[in-house]
């Protein structure tokens, strides 16, 4: 089978995995550097998320993630210039996504590349100190186009018809408004490269299926505010039941660690500022095939923090999409 074509499952209905998959790198409106990193926990894995198209195909996707999380007490995060406690921010993340499959010909290799163009909404509330050591309440919104994500090269191996493997080299590049001044603000003011890997194993007789995404996020320095944040490891794991009708539910369980600690005047004070959290929540997923070799994807799913350090403490993260496949 050296030189034969896999087809997994009908090409064009597997082909949503990476209409949405570009959407691995699911932000929000901080990083690190605000206790949140470019990926939010359990948004990350998608259905079919080791599949690239073996035919030449379109796609078009829209997702919305929102994120209601805090990082509470005492406890100081690094926002722009300064250091705030009791910090609260909510995240409405909306994006678009184009996606291009590539005409590579029979074989198990294939190519795609995508563009996501998001807009973020996001409200900050937290404690900040003044010169004086004064503490005060303050509270900032910003709502605007979000940093620009690319995924150049994203390769496709298929050991079978039912084992696959996707490999990524994707990035952010900052081009969202950045004040360090604010609170909030609609771009982390630093390239992100992130090196991804996803894996899809299909068991057919059961209906079973099991997704999994890693990558690894490395950030360039924020030069308004010499903030350097760490490495971060992510890891998603998706397993779903199928059913017949298109339906499928499933449990997502993910996690972010950071590698190492962050770097900078403010983070020195705040002794690295090391985070890492775990997410777990349900998902329902529905596929349809439509006209004209057309395919239509659905997902909604809930992935609630159940443990977190030095990142957004959220019950009420949720992410929605819809992806056209043509």
């Amino acid at each position: 089978m050296r030189n034969s074509r896999v087809r997994p499952g009908g090409p064009r209905i597997w082909a949503a995995c990476w209409a949405v998959m570009a959407l691995a790198g699911g932000g929000a409106a901080q990083a690190t550097e605000g206790a949140l990193g470019r990926q939010v926990t359990g948004t990350s894995v998608q259905p079919n998320a080791g599949i690239v198209s073996p035919e030449p195909i379109w796609a078009v996707n829209f997702a919305q993630i929102y994120l209601d999380g805090k990082v509470g007490g005492s406890r100081e995060v690094p926002l722009g210039n300064r250091a705030a406690a009791s910090v609260e921010g909510k995240v409405a993340f909306t994006l678009a996504t184009l996606l291009k499959t590539w005409d590579t010909g029979p074989g198990r290799w294939n190519f795609a590349s995508s563009i996501t163009l998001p807009y973020l909404w996001t409200k900050v509330n937290a404690t900040v100190t003044g010169p004086l050591g004064r503490k005060t309440g303050e509270s900032d919104t910003a709502s605007n186009l979000f940093d620009l994500y690319f995924s150049p090269i994203i390769a496709g191996y298929h050991f079978s018809e039912t084992s696959h493997m996707a490999l990524s080299f994707n990035f952010w590049a900052p081009t969202g408004k950045y004040d360090a001044n604010n609170l909030a603000n609609p771009s982390l003011n630093n390239w992100t490269f992130i090196p991804q890997a996803a894996y899809t194993k299909i068991f057919p007789e059961s209906g079973f299926q099991l997704d999994t995404v890693a990558s690894v996020q490395f950030y360039t320095r924020n030069s308004a505010t010499d903030y350097r944040n760490a490495p971060i490891f992510g890891l998603d794991v998706m397993g779903r039941k199928k059913f017949s009708n298109g339906l499928a539910v499933g449990l997502i369980l993910g996690t972010q660690q950071q590698l190492g600690s962050d770097s900078g005047p403010t983070a020195d004070r705040l002794n690295g500022f090391k985070g890492r959290d775990w997410a777990l929540g349900p998902i329902l997923t529905y596929d349809r095939k439509l006209a004209d070799q057309r395919a239509l994807s659905l997902s909604l799913r809930w992935v609630p923090t159940i443990s977190s350090t030095n990142r957004l403490d959220s019950s009420s993260t949720f992410m929605a999409s819809a992806a056209l496949i043509f």
